[in-house]
């Protein structure tokens, strides 16, 4: 009953729950006084109860009566009065029935899934915003590629430089825009079943070829290329210096090797503390201790999980090793980068979502990127294409050098021309180190050879030397008159450096005439390199840069039947000590 101008009290009211007992005791013994009552309305009459029934003793001469039950009588429900029951000028709504204890679980369930959907759709959206304002990216202009996704092999830089900029002191002068300290090219076969990851020494003596840079205002502005001395310049020096940026480092590889680099991703020292870090620590094994003062290294032979500092130490140590030389050290990199994969692969942290943030979150921190890959979405599908190699058939090697000739004390070295090219063509040609003979799956067509020729007697193309063999420029360019009837061949003389694979740059509108000087030379594609558009100037001649690859004139430039032998290499299944 209401108690709103409605006399009388519904006598299930009149009880309550005694909190020191836990039973039922009517509410005029536990409760206090009631105030009295507001003029106009009457005091409900409440008959006392027995001493005895509040646990006292019976009055004497009276018997006491029976213990008055200690549980409260059955509520009466109110009459259902059909439609509307009008109160205080509202409305008010019919009971609902009790809902069961089946149902209310079912509802909660139901309420804890909707949540959870809308946290994760929000939640999701914000770890992606968070990851890609992570990622750092370069604008390098025509060099690269704009697509993430390649029907064939793809070849990524990985560059690690030794820039102290943001690092303040700890490791020197924190305004060194640093240099190409680490060099990786990482070719992943079409197949996306092996990939060969080749160590480029920093101390390599080679020209730097000119380099169009995107500076912040939008213009370009080309720093111009250093050509190669007896002991100058390095290889490292293509990046950071002068402002040069990554897309520098690029077109040097490209250069060097003939193969066309499609991304780079660029990382800092701060990358091996916090990705070692992220992955739990890198376990390897040493043959021998190393002890490095420079770098306070201090390891002693047995396993070891480096994380953080130890592992930059590490990784950066030369004077522990026996020759102390760049040489040793990629070895050393080359394990750890080998050990940190089978530590990804192994532990499920591709599987695992957290663990997989943890190690993005870091990576994306790390990482500086093209723009072409500047995305989560985009990073996540180039990552994707890399993770679905297994760790036996990640072949790690270097790129085969020797000793600089024009130096006493050996302090750079140069590309060797009698191994590099069978390296080279062989990940021209898609051929994996790990045995394969051919690659399993034919590589697609490539645009570059696909298409109409132009005549050989409309054809003008520039011939230089960067072969090593004395006079084959002159051979070339008579055999292509003479026997092949090009109509303007010309001598260009040595080139600034000598290329490990025979190059042939082009404009677009030569298209055609370079498909016609691949086809007498035997060239593959990956020789071809479409340089942009003068901006309506006309085209100056073709240039044809003879590489280590070229053995004569007349003779088609062919990857060899198998991977080269001989090359020092490892898998990054191997768990061999080092040191």
């Amino acid at each position: 009953m209401d108690t709103q101008g409605r006399r009388g009290t519904d006598a299930a009211e009149q009880w309550g729950l005694d909190p020191a007992t836990g039973t039922y005791r009517p509410l005029t013994d536990t409760a206090p006084e009631a105030p009295a009552p507001a003029q106009g309305t009457r005091r409900p009459a409440v008959r006392p109860m027995p001493q005895q029934a509040r646990g006292g003793a019976a009055a004497p001469g009276r018997t006491a009566p029976p213990a008055r039950r200690t549980e409260p009588p059955p509520r009466r429900e109110p009459p259902q009065v059909p439609g509307p029951r009008r109160r205080g000028g509202g409305v008010r709504r019919r009971a609902r029935p009790p809902v069961s204890r089946r149902r209310k679980v079912l509802l909660w369930v139901a309420g804890a899934l909707g949540l959870l959907l809308v946290v994760t759709g929000v939640g999701g959206f914000l770890l992606y915003e968070r990851l890609n304002g992570n990622i750092t990216t370069v604008d390098i202009g025509d060099a690269g590629s704009r697509s993430v996704t390649h029907d064939g092999p793809m070849n990524i830089l990985v560059i690690g430089t030794d820039s102290r900029q943001g690092l303040g002191h700890a490791y020197g002068d924190p305004d060194s825009l640093g240099h190409a300290d680490t060099t990786i090219l990482l070719h992943i076969a079409a197949d996306r079943e092996s990939a060969t990851a080749v160590s480029i020494p920093r101390d390599i003596v080679t020209a730097i070829p000119d380099c169009p840079t995107r500076q912040k205002d939008g213009s370009t502005k080309v720093i111009p290329g250093i050509p190669q001395g007896l002991t100058a310049p390095k290889f490292n020096a293509s990046l950071g210096q002068g402002g040069r940026d990554p897309g520098c480092t690029m077109r040097l590889v490209e250069q060097m090797t003939g193969l066309h680099v499609d991304h780079f991703m660029m990382v800092n020292f701060e990358a091996v503390k916090t990705l070692s870090t992220a992955v739990g620590g890198v376990e390897v094994c040493l043959a021998r201790p190393l002890v490095d003062p420079k770098s306070h290294l201090d390891l002693s032979a047995g396993p070891h999980v480096l994380k953080g500092e130890q592992a930059l130490e590490f990784v950066r140590t030369r004077h522990a090793l026996r020759d102390q030389s760049d040489l040793d050290r990629i070895k050393l990199q080359q394990n750890f980068l080998g050990a940190m994969i089978r530590k990804v692969k192994s532990e499920g942290t591709l599987t695992n979502p957290a663990k997989l943030f943890t190690l993005a979150d870091a990576a994306t921190k790390a990482l500086t990127v093209d723009k072409a890959i500047g995305s989560v979405a985009k990073l996540s599908s180039l990552v994707r294409d890399i993770a679905a190699v297994d760790a036996k058939h990640i072949t790690f090697t270097t790129l085969p050098v020797v000793d600089n000739p024009n130096e006493k004390v050996h302090a750079t070295v140069v590309v060797d021309r009698t191994r590099a090219p069978q390296l080279l063509a062989a990940l021209r040609d898609d051929i994996p180190l790990t045995g394969a003979a051919r690659p399993r799956h034919k590589p697609a067509a490539d645009p570059r050879l696909a298409g109409p020729k132009t005549a050989p007697s409309e054809v003008s193309v520039t011939v230089l030397n960067g072969s090593g063999i004395n006079g084959a420029a002159r051979g070339t360019v008579v055999w292509l008159r003479d026997s092949k009837g090009v109509g303007d061949p010309v001598i260009g003389g040595n080139a600034p450096a000598p290329l490990a694979s025979t190059s042939l740059r082009y404009a677009p509108d030569q298209a055609g005439q370079a498909r016609t000087v691949a086809a007498l030379m035997g060239l593959p594609a990956s020789a071809l390199h479409p340089a942009a558009g003068a901006g309506g100037t006309p085209p100056g001649p073709m240039t044809l840069t003879l590489g280590g690859d070229f053995t004569a004139a007349g003779t088609p430039i062919d990857a060899p039947p198998a991977a080269p032998q001989g090359l020092q290499k490892t898998e990054a299944d191997s768990t061999a000590c080092v040191g």
